[in-house]
């Protein structure tokens, strides 16, 4: 399993649909499929917003081999580039729903985070800790030997 989930489909129809799907996704900004397909979806549409982010030539041709429609395109070098440009990763959020009536199929929404009218918010981001300043190795060495509690020396008659 290192590509892709094969979902029970044929290659090109898997393709097909999960394409499809990350278009919609990007459209709407929020669909409701099954658990499993939207672990896919959300792999794929992370990296649409990447590919969003380079601005680059080639990573647009990329990505318009990859979505269907313009308009999806264009949002996603657009809106979504300028509104995750300080974010460096995990731009879906996945929020299981539902158990399916017909099969029994656990039902989850996948959505962009960071946007109006979304199910949950998004947490605040972890401040990061203060840079520590690199020992030496012979200070380093030094201070370890400080703490270390002292040894204990071993006599073999008071066991007995």
């Amino acid at each position: 399993m290192t590509k892709f989930r094969k979902l029970g489909r044929p290659a090109g129809h898997r393709m097909s649909m999960l394409r499809t799907m990350v278009s919609q996704l990007v459209k709407h900004e929020r669909i409701e499929t099954t658990v499993t397909k939207a672990k896919e979806v959300r792999r794929l549409a992370d990296n649409m917003v990447q590919l969003g982010k380079e601005g680059t030539i080639a990573a647009a041709r990329r990505a318009a081999g990859f979505v269907r429609g313009d308009d999806v395109l264009h949002k996603i070098f657009t809106e979504l580039a300028y509104r995750y440009k300080d974010r460096a990763g995990g731009y879906t959020r996945l929020l299981r729903t539902r158990i399916r009536v017909g099969d029994a199929a656990p039902m989850a929404y996948i959505e962009f985070i960071d946007r109006e009218n979304e199910l949950r918010q998004s947490k605040p981001a972890t401040p990061q800790p203060p840079q520590r300043v690199p020992l030496d190795p012979w200070e380093r060495s030094r201070l370890t030997k400080q703490f270390a509690p002292p040894k204990e020396e071993k006599s073999s008659d008071s066991e007995l």
